[in-house]
């Protein structure tokens, strides 16, 4: 049985971003209409809520009635349909796959990139309409600029969302000033975005910049502040600047927990710290208690929780720990793979690390398909000049030349990906 623990603020998330998405900013004289429109978003989270109530009781035609319910309900008028069936049909395709109703479930995946691109399409002539009624270089398009970025950003379309972001930048810093908190703000999303497309070493002086800002205007010990500690030093961490990520880390976790309480679970990007210089049991420690933290709060089946898990199952394996680290990368990947669905990057990134745990022990015939799977998904989603894609050639190479298979070996690394 799938238990979804996690789904409450999702519905009623997704109801209420549907109404801030579907209204102008800038208009006024609304507000009667405005929460006129709530009781159908109040009907929409019931109702999805009801959904994953029966899907995890295992009544799948149940479910899948509440989720198509949804889908009614988001079309009311200026409720912004799209965002509420991106998230619903999801929903619908799950549950048929449950089912075992693969074509069904086809479909619905198919009418969720429909409504992706609809939610698009709209929302960037919304943008152009705000250029044109409050100008090209108003702090009003600066925030529909950064919301598209962020829409981009959520659903992994980075390069899309650079150019948005950039703008965004360009015109709080004309209009704010270079110190004001909405420019750190942008500095960081658009670091955050250099992070995802592997430019690391662009991404460092955005982040300076923004901590630097966010000391400046809030204070040293300010929750903001240790975001951008936390940011700063998990690019050090990637580049492997050890010695200049923990300080940071530490003065990041402290403010934290001092004003979040102990339980605050940043403290995982610390242990992943110590696991990069080989410092198995401080990490083991810190990856098990956030772990346990993120549980408590999210609910075991959160893509959080599947992260978490990850790299605890790394910890186990780099110390030869193989069955421990098996049980976990299993849980993680199947919780990816409800929750984010089967070519998401994040999938790619367990079957990889199941794969690698395969490889350690030989099993080369299970780790294969496994290397080949997680190298489709990334080449599909990242494109073929993504590092993350590089690793998964070298990875697959590496597995070919172990089966002495040395003709594959080479077009891994020497051809390019198809």
């Amino acid at each position: 049985m799938v238990v979804r623990k996690t789904k409450v603020a999702k519905w009623v998330f997704t109801g209420l971003l549907a109404l801030t998405l579907s209204l102008p900013a800038v208009t006024v004289g609304i507000t009667a209409f405005y929460f006129g429109l709530l009781t159908p978003s109040i009907r929409i989270a019931i109702a999805g809520l009801e959904g994953d109530r029966l899907y995890a009781a295992d009544d799948y035609q149940g479910a899948l009635t509440s989720y198509e319910k949804v889908v009614r309900l988001s079309r009311v008028p200026f409720l912004g349909p799209q965002i509420i069936e991106l998230a619903a049909e999801n929903e619908i395709a799950e549950t048929f796959e449950a089912l075992d109703q693969p074509d069904e479930a086809a479909r619905a995946r198919e009418r969720k990139a429909d409504a992706e691109r609809w939610f698009f399409q709209t929302h960037e002539s919304w943008l152009r309409t705000v250029e044109h009624w409050a100008g090209s270089d108003s702090i009003h398009t600066a925030r529909e600029a950064s919301r598209l970025a962020t829409a981009y950003y959520n659903l992994d379309r980075y390069a899309e969302a650079e150019p948005l972001y950039k703008r965004s930048l360009a015109i709080r810093e004309k209009i704010l000033g270079p110190d004001h908190p909405d420019v750190a703000t942008s500095l960081d999303n658009l670091a955050l975005v250099y992070k995802k497309l592997g430019r690391h070493a662009e991404s460092v002086p955005f982040h300076i910049r923004s901590l630097a800002i966010n000391e400046k205007v809030l204070g040293p010990d300010h929750p903001d502040v240790a975001a951008s500690l936390n940011n700063l030093a998990n690019l050090y961490n990637n580049q492997g600047r050890y010695d200049e990520a923990e300080p940071l880390y530490k003065r990041s976790l402290a403010i934290d927990e001092k004003a979040l309480g102990r339980d605050h679970p940043s403290l995982n990007n610390l242990a992943l710290l110590y696991q990069n210089q080989a410092r198995y049991a401080e990490g083991e420690s810190l990856h098990k208690r956030s772990l346990a933290i993120f549980e408590k709060t999210l609910g075991p089946d959160h893509p959080d929780v599947a992260t978490l898990l990850n790299n605890l199952a790394e910890v186990y394996r780099t110390q030869g720990r193989h069955a421990e680290a098996e049980t976990l990368i299993k849980r993680s990947l199947s919780i990816r793979e409800k929750a984010l669905g089967p070519e998401h990057p994040s999938v790619a990134i367990s079957l990889n690390n199941l794969a690698l745990i395969f490889d350690n022990q030989g099993r080369y015939a299970e780790s294969d398909p496994l290397y080949e799977r997680s190298l489709a998904v990334l080449e599909k989603a990242l494109g073929h000049d993504h590092p993350d894609v590089a690793t998964g050639l070298n990875n697959l190479a590496n597995l070919h030349r172990a089966q002495d298979r040395m003709t594959d070996a080479l077009a891994a690394i020497l051809l390019p990906a198809t």
